[in-house]
Parts: structure tokens; C-alpha cells; sequence
């Protein structure tokens, strides 16, 4: 939540809400900053259902050989198990990093219960600030949410929202996470076809369905309606580099375990969908899931292909 429009407007009132620094009118740069009176600093609940951090490091301040620059953490609760997704830089170094996701079959959130009360992540809950100017990645962002209703959101885009400490055992967390069992998946080269549908707000659409041939190419065909009655048709050869690249791009996000992760905070103007289909079944994933930035891109790249480039 944020009680900021946009830079330079006046915060709008709200009883629940301190503010700590404001931008002044016409200020370049600043710094606008809020705290939420009702912000719990102790969690009672233990049924967490999303977590959600990221986070910078001030490495130059720690004296070790190997030194955690950035790390971003997410899960979800997905079929019994939980999906996540981690990424982990290093300081100055070109290797050592991580970035993956799994849909593990372990129920990872007694760990991060455990987490988040060892490490009093609660503390600063409630607290914003935003300072204009500054480059990504100075500082970061929790969002953790339970089923009892109660939240943690903290961000700062100039320190850390986290401990280095607690930055090291998050990421010990989630690495020991990566190495254990993963829930079986259809391979995407095993796709014979997808299937979008965006259906607008305003009655119009646009279907396509891409099918894969045995050669490693494919086809596209298309209908569309915009604002008037009439529907466009058309259909036309995709080349086996394209579709290479659709299935990679189904591999690096994860996208086959999207189904049952939670809805995005946003709407959208359209309903959109993907409909992956097999020999032995088919698994439809809806356009507005709540993912990291990192991968959350692999639906748009295979509507942009199905769409409009075709």
C-alpha cells in the first residue's frame, strides 16, 4: 500500500498512517517515507501463505572472503508442495550467483514461520520509504502474508531490509530447498500445442492456437475482434527457432506450475490464459499470477509470439 500518488503530490490523509518525510512541490529527488500505526510487530499466526523478500546488502561493511550482495526469496503454496523461486549474487564476483525456481514437493513454510521469528522480521513492519533517483537494488522489499489475515510489508529502495545474518540464512534456506524433491512436471518438448485466449472488457477477443509439428516447427492461427463486429483471421507458419525459443522460455520461468499459485493484486482490463496441451491431458494457466519480476515475464513472451508477431 502506499499513501504516494506519484513524486511531488501531498500524501493523502488517513488515520493509520505517520508520515515520516515528504518530497517538497518541485524538489528534485528526496525522500517520501510513511510508517503504518496498525502494523503488527508479532505474527501470531503459523499458516503463512506467500513470502516474498528481496534485498541489497552492505557488503563493504562485512568482513568475510565471500560476500552476499543481493538476494531475492520467494514461495507459495503450490498442490501440497511450494514453488519458489530464488536468486543470489555474490559481491564482485562473475560466479557463485543462483537463479532458479522448483516446485518442490517439501512444504517449505515451518522453515520461513521459523525464519521470520528468529530473525524478528516483523520489527520494522509497516514501514515505506522511497528515495527518487536512486538506481535498483540499494535497498528492498517484504511482503508476507498469512492466513489469519496479518501481513508483513516493509520496502526501502536505500538500505537494506534485512540483516546480513539473516540475508545468509534466508539464503541457506532456499538453497537447501533447491537441492531436495521436485514435483514431476510434463516436459515442454513434449508440448503438441498452445492455446491463448484474451477476452477484453469491451466484448472484443483474440484467440490463437499454435501447433507443433513433428519437425520441430509449428503453426499459428488467429482470430481477433476489436470494436466492431468483424473478425480477423489469419494463420501462418512459425520457424523451428521460434518455437525452440517458446519452449526454453516455458523451461526458465516455470510456467507449467503457475496453475495454482495466487493471483496477482492487480487487474487487468482483459482475462488471458494459456492452455498447454499434451498426449495425456492439458493445463490451462491464467495471465495475472503474483510471481518475482525475474520470471514473471514468461506468459507475456508467449502471448507477444502468439499475438503479435503472427
Amino acid at each position: 500500500m502506499s499513501v504516494f500518488k506519484k513524486k511531488n503530490d501531498l500524501p493523502e490523509p488517513d488515520p493509520d498512517i505517520i508520515i515520516l518525510k515528504s518530497t517538497r512541490p518541485l524538489e528534485c529527488g528526496g525522500t517520501d517515507a510513511y510508517q503504518q500505526k496498525n502494523a503488527p510487530k508479532t505474527i501470531v499466526s503459523d499458516e503463512m501463505t506467500l513470502f516474498d523478500v528481496n534485498s541489497a546488502f552492505n557488503t563493504l561493511a562485512v568482513d568475510v572472503d565471500e560476500r552476499l550482495d543481493y538476494v531475492c526469496a520467494f514461495a507459495t503454496p503450490c498442490g501440497g508442495g511450494t514453488f519458489i523461486f530464488f536468486e543470489k549474487r555474490m559481491f564482485y564476483r562473475e560466479v557463485g550467483g543462483v537463479r532458479e525456481w522448483a516446485l518442490l514437493k517439501e512444504d517449505l513454510f515451518p522453515k520461513l514461520t521459523a525464519f521470520v521469528r528468529e530473525y524478528d522480521v516483523a520489527r520494522s513492519n509497516g514501514y515505506h520509504s522511497q528515495t527518487h533517483g536512486l538506481p535498483e537494488n540499494f535497498g528492498g522489499s517484504v511482503d508476507i502474508r498469512y492466513a489469519s489475515g496479518e501481513t508483513i510489508s516493509i520496502s526501502d529502495n536505500q538500505s537494506p531490509v534485512l540483516g546480513y545474518d539473516a540475508g545468509v540464512a534466508l539464503a541457506g534456506i532456499f538453497e537447501q530447498a533447491l537441492k531436495g524433491e521436485r514435483a514431476e512436471l510434463p516436459e515442454a518438448s513434449a508440448l503438441k500445442a498452445i492455446r491463448y485466449a484474451e477476452e477484453r472488457a469491451d466484448g472484443g477477443f483474440t484467440h490463437a492456437t499454435l501447433t507443433f509439428d513433428p519437425d520441430g516447427a509449428g503453426v499459428n492461427a488467429k482470430s481477433s475482434r476489436y470494436d466492431g463486429p468483424q473478425v480477423y483471421e489469419s494463420e501462418k507458419p512459425v520457424d523451428a527457432e521460434t518455437v525452440a525459443a517458446i519452449r526454453e522460455n516455458i523451461d526458465r520461468s516455470g510456467i507449467l506450475a503457475w496453475a495454482s499459485l495466487p493471483e496477482s493484486d492487480y487487474e487487468y482490463g482483459a482475462e488471458k490464459t494459456l492452455t498447454f496441451i499434451f498426449d495425456g491431458g492439458e493445463i490451462t494457466v491464467p495471465g495475472n499470477k503474483r510471481l518475482p519480476f525475474q520470471i514473471s515475464n514468461g506468459f507475456f513472451n508467449i502471448e507477444l509470439e502468439m499475438t503479435t508477431k503472427h
